[in-house]
Parts: C-alpha cells; sequence; structure tokens
C-alpha cells in the first residue's frame, strides 16, 4: 500500500503533467507489484490530514515490534486532488499490475499573462518528514523546471549514535529530462560521490492527448477502416522500449552499468472496428470478436559487471486474475532463483433479484464503488521462489480505513516456518 506521502506524490505528477513511468528505474514495474510487493512488518498505523489543496500533514506510528513514529508535512504549489480513504480511488493506493499507456511529451501548465507580463511561476512540491525517537529527518524537494524537464533534490540526516551506527546523511540531485520518445535521467548522490546515467527509448509512435485520442475514437468507432487488414489469431500487438543506465562513483573508484528491455501490449490493442457493433444502417463491414491479445508485459535485465541475469513474464490471465514469473541467475557464480506470483482482484457479487422473496424482489441499483467499477472486496498477493520465501497479502478497504494484512513465511525452517505478520491501517480525510 502506498504511504500517503507517495499518493500526494503521484497526484503532484499527474496534476503537472508528468509521466513517471516513463523512467529506465520503473522498467519492471509491472511485475514487480506482484513479485516484489511489501508484507507490513508488525503493527502500522498512519493518520493524515489535507487541511486545504495546498498543504498536507500525515502522523503515523509503529507499536510493534518496537514503538517508534514520524511526523511529516507536504506542501504544494498547486492544488491536488487528494481524497479522502474512504472514496479514493483503491487501485490509486497500491501497487498492481498494469499495462501502461503509449508515452506522451509532458506539456507544461498554460501561460498566465497580466498587464503584458507573464505571472504563472512553475510547480514545486516540499515534503518532510522526522523519525521520532531517532530523530532521522527525511526531505523531498521537486520543481518543473521546463516543460520536459523537472529536477528534484532528496536528502536524509540521520544523525549518529554512540556504539550503534554511523552518520548516514546524505543529499541525492536528481534531474529528468522525458520527451515521450526518450527519457533520460541524471543523479549524483553526495555521500559517496556516485554520478548516475539513465536512458530510456520507447520505439513506435508516441501516443496522443486523451482528448483528440477520445474524439478520434468516436468517429471511428464500428467502421472499419480502409487499410485496416484482418485480424491474425495468437498474436501479441504492442511496444518495445530499451534503456540503459551508467554509474561511477568516485569514493570507490568503481563504476557499472546495466541493460534492459521491455516489450508491453497496447493497452487497447483493439482495432476500431473490433470495439462496439456498429448500426444496421452502416454500409460498412463491420467485426464484434475481440482480439485474442491479454495485457502482457515482459522483461529482461542484464549487469555484466556483476554478471546478473533477470528475465519476467506477467499477463493478465482474467478479469480478476494476473499471473506472474521471473527467473534470476547469475553466470559467475551460477546461482539461480525462480521465483512466482500472483494477483487477484475480490469483488462483490450483485445480489440477484431472483433470489429470495418473491414477494421482496425490487429492482436493486448497480453496486458501483467511486473505483469507477464493480465493488471490490480488496486483493490478494501471493508469491513464493525456489529460496523457500512465501509470502500471502491481502489489501483492501474497511469502512474508511484502508487496510492491509501479510504474512512471510520460510518453510525450510520447521522452527519457525513463520517469519513475519503484519498489520497496516491507514486513514486520512481531504476535508
Amino acid at each position: 500500500m502506498h504511504p500517503f506521502a507517495s499518493y500526494v506524490l503521484r497526484s503532484y505528477y499527474k496534476a503537472t503533467g508528468w509521466n513517471e513511468d516513463n523512467l529506465y528505474t520503473n522498467l519492471t514495474r509491472s511485475s514487480d507489484a506482484i513479485l516484489d510487493f511489501t508484507v507490513p512488518k508488525g503493527l502500522h498505523l498512519s493518520v493524515s490530514k489535507s487541511p486545504n489543496a495546498l498543504f498536507k500533514t500525515t502522523y503515523s506510528m509503529n507499536a510493534m515490534p518496537s514503538l517508534n513514529g514520524s511526523v511529516g508535512y507536504i506542501f504544494s504549489s498547486c492544488n491536488l486532488d487528494v481524497k479522502s480513504s474512504g472514496s479514493t480511488r483503491f487501485k490509486d493506493m497500491i501497487e498492481r499490475f498494469r499495462v501502461y499507456d503509449q508515452p506522451r511529451r509532458p506539456e507544461g501548465k498554460e501561460e498566465e499573462w497580466l498587464a503584458g507580463q507573464r505571472v504563472d511561476t512553475r510547480d514545486y512540491l516540499m515534503y518532510g518528514r522526522l523519525y521520532i525517537p531517532t530523530g532521522r529527518l527525511d526531505a523531498l524537494y521537486s520543481t518543473r523546471l521546463l516543460p520536459t524537464i523537472q529536477a528534484t533534490v532528496a536528502a536524509i540526516s540521520d544523525p549518529p549514535v554512540a556504539g550503534k551506527r554511523a552518520d548516514s546523511s546524505n543529499i541525492m540531485f536528481s534531474l529528468q529530462h522525458d520527451v515521450g520518445k526518450w527519457c533520460s535521467e541524471y543523479t549524483y548522490s553526495a555521500e559517496d560521490g556516485m554520478l548516475g546515467l539513465k536512458v530510456l527509448h520507447n520505439f513506435g509512435r508516441l501516443g496522443t492527448s486523451p482528448i483528440d485520442d477520445d474524439s478520434e475514437r468516436g468517429n471511428r468507432v464500428g467502421v472499419k477502416r480502409i487499410d485496416e487488414e484482418d485480424a491474425v489469431e495468437g498474436g501479441l500487438r504492442g511496444r518495445i522500449s530499451a534503456g540503459a543506465e551508467f554509474y561511477f562513483s568516485a569514493k570507490e573508484k568503481s563504476a557499472g552499468v546495466s541493460t534492459g528491455f521491455r516489450f508491453s501490449t497496447l493497452p487497447d490493442a483493439t482495432p476500431p472496428s473490433f470495439q462496439l457493433p456498429s448500426s444496421s444502417s452502416s454500409p460498412l463491414p463491420v467485426r464484434t470478436s475481440p482480439l485474442p491479445s491479454p495485457p502482457t508485459t515482459i522483461t529482461a535485465l542484464f549487469n555484466p559487471m556483476l554478471g546478473h541475469l533477470s528475465g519476467a513474464y506477467s499477463a493478465r490471465t482474467s478479469r480478476d486474475l494476473a499471473l506472474s514469473s521471473r527467473f534470476d541467475f547469475n553466470v559467475y557464480s551460477y546461482e539461480s532463483e525462480l521465483t512466482m506470483g500472483a494477483e487477484w482482484w475480490l469483488r462483490r457479487r450483485p445480489q440477484d433479484p431472483e433470489d429470495g422473496d418473491p414477494d421482496e424482489k425490487t429492482a436493486l441499483p448497480p453496486l458501483i464503488h467511486p473505483d469507477g467499477n464493480a465493488a471490490n472486496l480488496g486483493v490478494v498477493k501471493a508469491r513464493a521462489s525456489t529460496n523457500n520465501d512465501v509470502s500471502l497479502m491481502w489489501e483492501g478497504r474497511l469502512r474508511n480505513t484502508l487496510v492491509s494484512l501479510g504474512v512471510v513465511s520460510d518453510f525450510s525452517n520447521r522452527s519457525k516456518p513463520i517469519k513475519a505478520i503484519g498489520l497496516e491501517l491507514s486513514y486520512f480525510d481531504s476535508e
């Protein structure tokens, strides 16, 4: 489950039109949502408040296994559509399997002029969190320098404790340049003097704006194009993305490189004439059977310096079930690991008017949740690996509170097969 600060940051990216998915760092995001989900440990409580559209506060407490907490504050220059935990879209609060839309070139905010002078300012977000009783301080500042350039500064101040830990304070600078087809990221970490460069290239054409795409689609629904070929059964239509990462540490006098590849099916791989049947008055031929193209993501990563090779395959096999598998292999040590996972959405079945007393049959309204779809009871995630790591987690909503409950087990340890059990409760209000 996303912390409240992450939810606000994603809302900020959405409000400013920034695409955080078009980054090399998030190349394996779809499979990671199923295979690398984080199970809460102990008892974690979080309460947040949005007094207005610009300022937010958040408080959290860990009651088990040790007692500690934190206080955070968030301020943004633009109004953010942050809803309460009882009305926000549930899918926006969790990491889930998705096939992301085609990349688009970011668009800047509209210019505002007054008396012949431009008066609009660039958007920014500031975030700070203080941990108690350790005294650790986290800070984040993000701003848009240009429509295609975003700068971020993140800092950690963790005071040393005599005999326990050394000073681990650090500050990191990041500059992201996204033009849709290309996206590059430049990073610098002051702790070890590490410089990094990440590049991602998307093959194929860019996506159009949602308004233009919808209007064009509305004009073409139900009509077969002159140049549209017949569907070929048994194929996947999608796009390819490839990227690389280079980094160098001045302190360690070492360098590294990694490369990655991703294939994703299109979010809507169905030609216009497959989407809806046309009216009988249309003189052009139509087809109503959908293409057999399930949402699928295939990724591969290779680090030649460490000899690490990883390949993952993820697909949504039905409306409520997504499966993923990943194989990791080291060409130097010959160590390998196979991880498999599943994501299953639990939905509430609408009441059938045919059931029950015939005298009490009434026309029931459809059960609709603010998510926009039929109300769901949450999502169950499970993963298992050849390292005897088995994890199970349920995420859902109880009344106005978001709940996450999970367990991590190791069946190879007969004396202690259950490694951790955790419960996380999150409540926030925007009024």
